[in-house]
């Protein structure tokens, strides 16, 4: 038999007022916001973590002209830093429409580059201007077209480091979520913009400009020659190229194959 007292006990219900309900709707909405704020809070701390690591890396490089003046020390300095600001990015799949764009060089170890640097160091008839990738590939799911531009010039004859435009393209395709595979097409030669002092003594400043001067002129400036590197007979030349980090102003790449590293920031000037 149940005792009174306990059955009473059993009864009794707790009381819930109104302003107890509020509370707790507040309380739970103070709770979602603080998870908010802290959430913000932890994105903002990594994203400013991460442009930190980037403009260190882009500190390293800063003094070593691209590449051509580097130590082991200091190549090794920079493959640390790549690895760190890589690590942000790992895992990730390629987005085409951040790699659309024109990217500029900013440091490689890639011999076939650096050979371009020493021989404008050696040879006083010869520079190298700005190098540029251009990545054609907004509207494209599995590819697309980069073109390597490569402003060079012969001092006194063409306009100092952007006398012409070397170009060599390539069509490329993902393999892989990160692997893209290059099948270069053509090389071509354009934008030739001769100097002063070649202009004189084609057509002197002291004399009318003649019909003949004037067209030799025109044919130089818009002067564009294409070289197919494919052919029936000949192979098509490719290469494996990893993008290691990729984000709005910043493209980290490694050509497979001990093939060096580049280093890209986003150019927004029109190139080509």
């Amino acid at each position: 038999m149940i005792s009174a007292g306990f059955s009473s006990a059993l009864c009794v219900r707790p009381v819930v007022s109104f302003s107890n309900i509020i509370r707790g709707v507040h309380n739970h909405g103070r709770v979602t916001c603080l998870a908010t704020s802290m959430s913000s809070t932890v994105a903002k701390d990594a994203e400013y973590e991460l442009e930190s690591r980037k403009y260190e890396l882009l500190n390293i490089i800063q003094d070593t002209q691209r590449g051509l003046v580097t130590t082991a020390d200091q190549r090794s300095t920079i493959e640390e830093a790549m690895v760190v600001v890589e690590g942000f990015d790992a895992g990730k799949e390629i987005d085409l429409s951040k790699l659309d764009g024109t990217w500029r060089l900013q440091y490689t170890s890639a011999p076939d580059v650096l050979i371009l640097f020493e021989s404008a160091a050696r040879l006083p008839f010869f520079q190298v201007g700005q190098i540029f990738q251009k990545f054609e590939c907004q509207n494209e799911s599995h590819g697309g077209l980069v073109r390597n531009v490569i402003k060079w010039s012969v001092p006194r004859l063409l306009e100092e480091n952007e006398g012409a435009t070397l170009i060599v393209s390539a069509r490329f395709s993902c393999v892989s979520a990160r692997n893209i595979y290059l099948t270069f097409e053509e090389i071509g030669l354009q934008n030739i913009n001769i100097s002063d002092d070649l202009q004189a003594v084609i057509a002197p400043a002291i004399l009318p400009r003649s019909f003949l001067s004037l067209q030799i002129l025109q044919f130089i400036q818009t002067f564009k020659a294409q070289i197919p590197v494919t052919s029936q007979e000949r192979q098509s030349v490719g290469g494996l190229y990893y993008l290691s980090y990729l984000d709005k102003n910043m493209l980290l790449g490694r050509a497979v194959g001990g093939g060096g590293v580049f280093i890209f920031t986003r150019a927004h000037a029109l190139i080509c």
